[in-house]
């Protein structure tokens, strides 16, 4: 809990934990894939998506308010499974989602950093090396100092917010005149399952709510905060999605989408406002990724660190390095390597099963405990079945298209539950060699 003295937060910053959570680079990394996928049905995606992170957060809330520890999903998932390989394997899996997210904002930083390079100069330089350096920018913050990180994402929740909101205003504005607002009709959508899948994809732009469990012991007035901090802000971030894909399919021909496909948001401002609008928008998205890559190196080491503690993972990862936790610097490695490795599309896919499957346990959690914690345990059992079907029609349907993105995706998940088996069996080793 906070200590005596400390300051509370208050529902409004709880609400914008919430909300910078999950309007960090994701919506400026997906929405191209979104469009290409779902086309005029888009919104519908982001809606289906959307209803399911609502169904989750109220799993949350319940275990914020009955469990409230910085801990956050892990100690939710180590309460409601015991210390055990699957649990270990899950939050292995939650370390690595971290590590997928940040690799999914510097890929969405390197494709809107050479547009604005282009206004000022001639030069060519691969996305991939923006990339690169905007982690290792990120990291020397985070090394520096943690009261660093928390100012920039204040200030960027702010900005991108604010701006965002203006480009929903001016765009609803001109959306009627138009001529492209034919594209939205139920004609020009994709398939049911294109839909569901399209929404899936996009998944990992909701996640950041689950930011919220780790802010719950400091909370004021949790019982009936915690709760409102966690619906609100899914609400507001639905509606916000929503009609920015309203505005992005009713401004753009599906061609030009399709085209500016890694920029897209920045290219829907372009009828709107011209140049300016494109500029104004790739500056919102290259402050927006980069203070969503500060806050989840924190997040990602701190994750790493309750893990070990748990005694999930070697207890070295519990040991600083330069002020910091051991993971900060796996984080950042791995990051690296996945964003010079991996497209934007393997990214997102394996972000959402990652996820998907996470949020899975977590409400398989409330439903198991919803008499400890109060909640309605038919919700929980919604939730917790509807992230396993859009998990299974994922992965068939990525696995039918492109096959290369559930290999990574299902490989990683392997691989965690793999460390942990690995590690449950080198301390039984250990456990015998000193009896």
């Amino acid at each position: 809990m906070a200590m005596d003295g400390e300051k509370k937060i208050t529902l409004r910053e709880a609400i914008s934990i919430g909300i910078g959570g999950m309007v960090g680079g994701g919506i400026f990394a997906v929405l191209g894939l979104a469009t290409d996928l779902a086309k005029g049905g888009t919104p519908i995606s982001f809606l289906i998506a959307g209803t399911i992170a609502l169904i989750t957060a109220y799993s949350y809330s319940k275990l914020s308010v009955t469990y409230p520890d910085r801990g956050g999903t892990v100690k939710f998932i180590n309460t409601g499974c015991g210390i055990n390989i699957f649990s270990g394997g899950i939050n292995n899996l939650l370390w690595v989602s971290y590590i997928v997210m940040l690799t999914l904002y510097a890929s969405a930083f390197g494709s809107y950093a050479p547009n604005l390079l282009n206004i000022t100069s001639s030069l060519n330089i691969d996305a991939h090396i923006y990339s690169t350096a905007i982690i290792l920018v990120a990291s020397f913050i985070n090394y520096y100092s943690i009261k660093v990180v928390g100012r920039i994402e204040s200030i960027a929740v702010i900005i991108k917010l604010v701006i965002l909101l203006a480009f929903v205003i001016i765009g609803a504005y001109e959306l009627f005149s138009s001529t492209h607002l034919d594209q939205l009709s139920v004609s020009n959508w994709e398939s049911p399952l294109n839909l569901v899948v399209a929404g899936m994809m996009i998944f990992v732009a909701y996640e950041g709510f689950e930011l919220i469990a780790n802010a719950a012991p400091d909370i004021e007035n949790p019982k009936e905060n915690i709760p409102k901090a966690y619906f609100q802000s899914v609400i507001f971030v639905i509606i916000l999605y929503i009609v920015i894909a309203i505005i992005t399919v009713g401004s753009l021909a599906f061609s030009e989408i399709a085209t500016a496909k890694d920029y897209v948001l920045a290219e829907a401002a372009k009828p709107m406002l011209g140049q300016v609008g494109f500029t104004i928008i790739t500056v919102t998205a290259l402050i927006s990724t980069f203070s969503a890559i500060n806050a989840s190196l924190y997040g990602g080491s701190r994750v790493s660190y309750a893990i070990s503690e748990d005694d999930e993972l070697p207890d070295q990862l519990t040991c600083q390095l330069w002020n910091q936790p051991v993971g900060l610097m796996i984080t950042i490695f791995s990051t690296i390597v996945f964003v010079n490795l991996l497209k934007l599309e393997s990214i997102s896919t394996t972000g959402s099963v990652g996820f998907l499957l996470i949020f899975a346990v977590v409400n398989f959690v409330s439903f198991r405990l919803h008499r400890e914690i109060n909640s309605n345990k038919y919700i929980a059992l919604i939730g917790a079945i509807s992230c396993l079907l859009a998990l299974c029609v994922l992965l068939i349907k990525q696995f039918s298209t492109n096959r290369i993105n559930v290999i990574i995706a299902i490989g990683i998940v392997l691989f965690c539950f793999f460390i942990e088996f690995l590690y449950k069996q080198s301390q039984k080793y250990s456990h015998k060699r000193t009896t």
